[in-house]
């Protein structure tokens, strides 16, 4: 945010953008000199004025992360490089920092917890709230303008490290949060419809990352940085790419990063198709694509791709359609690339251009008057810390509730212990790139609150997660006996989950286990196990023990995490959190390696599917599982129970593999892209009842069951979810409206799209509800005349 003079000595006044008059004068320029600060004229006119202003050397100066500036023409440095996965972070390159004038930042729940309340509206509100902070700590030079946020890799492998930086397994809920929490980071009131998208104003610049195919880390030795990812097409269509597509046309997200590992032998950053061809032009990306931080380095010293010399790298990448490098490769070879032969100069101005028009939509170079009031009461204000309340709350699921355990009853709960390893969990709820919270609410500080410090024992049973030390464990078996109910609170953190730390089992750590047995055994009042974790836990023992009244999972719940999990506890949030990815028995680990790619199941290796739609065996606890202290009836009210298609002469039958034995349809599917789809609507209504006690929200899930007897589809689907409110006694009714083409394609091996004819279901949750729809398709009917 600091800009420099022609001497290189900093000025004494930070300006909000760029083409400031006085900033000009400073620097001893005649702005009126500078076409590029002209506001009349287009964004891309000024952006080649910029670019035709400067040598080569400068021009590649510009494509690092950390862009020089050029202040003979008034051009500012600036830093690319900032995060906001779930609030301000501090991880990036100094361009977001924290000091005595802005101390922190609202910390919300990670991804993986917001996932788990499915409400599209929380999502948008998150990214709106993280922005305003980003944009107000910006006003005082301690944050950027563009965030490399957020992680949407579809958690393929429940041993991933980094599944608590993303929206969970299913890659439709992983796109729909993308979009939403883009939105929230980029979009400014009033100008979400702007016709040309490449003069849209951004709030902040936005990043969906890490493209493609991406979700090892380091596991039992093979590492991101080498990994060479082994992917069918059917795959890379149905699971790997399809959020980032729905990033970039839903989200309009403004820049896309690509990832360190290869697919299928050529790195992410180096693909052309990937890149050139599908991000922008098929989906038409307005922005930048960066690569992840020296990943051209990785290609080049670690991959060993094509044994490219360093310049031979950057005409590699640049060409495959990589704007800006977060490294150093393009600043240090651009030059010589360009001098050697090995890409041209207009190749240069192109990604530069990308990048100029970003900041432009910025304000960078003109301002955003509507942001630069904000200051620091828009900084952890009292409206945000509500939000990140409420986000923890709506993010715990309850998986478990014998009896009614929950909520607890004030008139027999009078005195509670709170003991476990994270029973006191204050950095531990906020994962990782988070920034510096405003404040703690531990979950023994919320019990604490809630029943005064005399009626609340405490004792950890654990030093940390690993819970080596079992002499811990009596003064917490000794502290439940105490108290008339128990609250375990209990997991993993980023020692055993984490970037660059994949892991090797699915169990909790240690003496964990002993800890929850030697409560359930000694305690004669309620226990209540919760589960702080991204990636399912193994918690078979506590589930099928009955002296284990309540489970419920907050993930990684933010910086007021202690108070979302009590209130769902209490009753002063209803539960209604669904979980965002399958909990596998611990066996899982054993069935199959990390690195085999394939979702579908590995029949001549014995390897089980991956994640709901394809892994058939028993589990802990389902994907979308989540109980709620009241009753719901479920009903669905339709009108669309049959879709007929009549082929023309141009569209023709498609062949789809069946289980033996199975009555073929005449027609079995055709390719979408050869239908129009606008008229295969399937509309229909859920009406939920609420027969229970209390008020309470409700995550309806919709899934797509295709016909049974099609080889290699998947066993169900998501396909849309919706939340609403319903007051005890009441009822509402959510209108759907899916559509065939969009949302009932099969992927094929070969890669092609296609809708099946014959007897497909629309299932409401776990089987709450469902209809059946009948798709036929007719082949066309030559006749002599043809």
């Amino acid at each position: 945010m600091l800009y420099v003079n022609d001497t290189g000595m900093p000025v004494t006044q930070v300006y909000k953008y760029a083409c400031h008059p006085q900033r000009f004068k400073d620097l001893g320029l005649n702005i009126e000199h500078f076409t590029y600060c002209d506001k009349s004229l287009s964004y891309e006119v000024r952006a080649k004025d910029i670019i035709d202003r400067l040598s080569l050397e400068e021009k590649v100066k510009q494509l690092g992360n950390r862009a020089s500036g050029v202040p003979r023409i008034g051009l500012p440095a600036y830093d690319w490089w900032s995060e906001a996965l779930h609030g301000v972070s501090d991880v990036g390159t100094n361009t977001t920092f924290f000091n005595d004038n802005i101390p922190g930042a609202t910390s919300f729940p990670t991804p993986i917890t917001l996932a788990a309340s499915f409400n599209k509206s929380l999502w948008k509100a998150v990214g709106q709230a993280a922005s305003t902070e980003a944009r107000a700590m910006n006003n005082f030079g301690q944050a950027g303008k563009s965030f490399w946020s957020p992680n949407i890799n579809v958690v393929r492998d429940p041993r991933w490290g980094r599944a608590l930086e993303t929206p969970g397994e299913d890659p439709f809920v992983v796109g729909t949060y993308a979009s939403n929490y883009v939105r929230g980071l980029q979009d400014v009131e009033g100008t979400e419809n702007t016709t040309d998208l490449n003069s849209r104003p951004l709030k902040v610049a936005s990043c969906c990352k890490h493209y493609a195919a991406y979700d090892v880390d380091n596991w039992y030795g093979v590492v991101r940085e080498t990994f060479d990812a082994e992917v069918r097409e059917q795959d890379m269509i149905e699971t790997f790419v399809r959020p980032f597509e729905m990033c970039v046309k839903d989200g309009d997200v403004s820049s896309v990063m690509c990832s360190y590992n290869r697919i299928n032998g050529i790195p992410a950053c180096a693909d052309h198709r990937l890149l050139h061809d599908t991000i922008r032009g098929e989906w038409d990306l307005h922005g930048y694509i960066v690569s992840d931080c020296d990943s051209i380095d990785v290609m080049v010293n670690r991959h060993h791709f094509l044994n490219d010399a360093p310049e031979d790298a950057m005409a590699q990448v640049l060409k495959a359609g990589l704007d800006l490098d977060c490294g150093e490769y393009y600043t240090k070879y651009g030059a010589n690339a360009v001098n050697q032969g090995k890409v041209r100069e207009a190749d240069i101005d192109k990604v530069l251009k990308n990048l100029y028009i970003v900041l432009f939509r910025l304000g960078h170079f003109d301002g955003s008057p509507q942001f630069e009031k904000l200051g620091k009461d828009d900084i952890c204000s009292q409206s945000h810390i509500d939000l990140a309340i409420e986000a923890a709350s709506e993010g715990v699921v309850l998986l478990k509730n014998d009896n009614n355990t929950l909520p607890l009853d004030a008139q027999k709960v009078k005195k509670v212990a709170v003991v476990g390893p994270h029973a006191n969990a204050t950095k531990v709820m906020i994962g990782n790139y988070a920034g510096i919270p405003c404040k703690y609410t531990s979950p023994l500080d919320a019990f604490r609150q809630a029943y005064g410090n005399d009626n609340v024992y405490y004792a950890p049973g654990c030093l940390d997660v690993a819970c080596r030390d079992y002499s811990l464990v009596f003064p917490a078996v000794q502290a439940s006996k105490k108290a008339d109910a128990v609250i375990i609170v209990a997991g993993i953190d980023t020692s055993v989950e984490a970037e660059s730390l994949d892991r090797e089992n699915l169990l909790l750590p240690g003496y964990q286990y002993e800890l929850i047995d030697q409560i359930s055994r000694q305690s004669t009042t309620p226990i209540i196990l919760v589960i702080l974790s991204a990636g399912g836990v193994d918690i078979s023992i506590a589930k099928n023990d009955s002296r284990v009244s309540a489970i419920l999972w907050a993930g990684y719940p933010g910086e007021k995490g202690g108070q979302g999990i009590a209130d769902v506890i209490l009753g002063k949030y209803n539960a209604a959190g669904r979980l965002p990815l399958t909990w596998f028995e611990n066996d899982y680990v054993n069935q199959i390696p990390m690195t085999s790619m394939p979702l579908r199941p590995v029949k001549e290796l014995n390897y089980p599917g991956r994640t709901y739609k394809f892994y058939s065996g028993s589990t802990v606890y389902p994907f979308g599982h989540g109980l709620s202290y009241t009753t719901f009836k479920h009903s669905v009210v339709t009108t669309t129970r049959s879709l007929s298609i009549k082929l023309n002469k141009l569209q023709f039958c498609r062949d789809l593999n069946y289980t033996d034995g199975a009555k073929v349809p005449a027609c079995p599917g055709v390719l979408i892209d050869d239908i129009n789809s606008d008229n295969l609507n399937i509309e229909f209504e859920v009406k939920v009842a609420n027969v229970g006690e209390r008020d309470s929200s409700e995550s309806l899930l919709i899934y797509w069951v295709p016909p049974q007897a099609i080889v290699d589809a998947p066993i169900k689907q998501l396909v849309a979810f919706d939340k609403v409110f319903v007051p005890a006694g009441e009822s509402v009714k959510a209108k759907f409206n899916l559509n065939a083409g969009k949302n009932l394609g099969l992927i094929d091996y070969k890669g092609y799209n296609i809708l099946g004819s014959g007897e497909h279901t629309i299932v409401i949750g776990e089987n709450d509800a469902s209809f059946p729809l009948h798709i036929e398709i007719e082949e066309y009917a030559f006749n002599q005349e043809d």
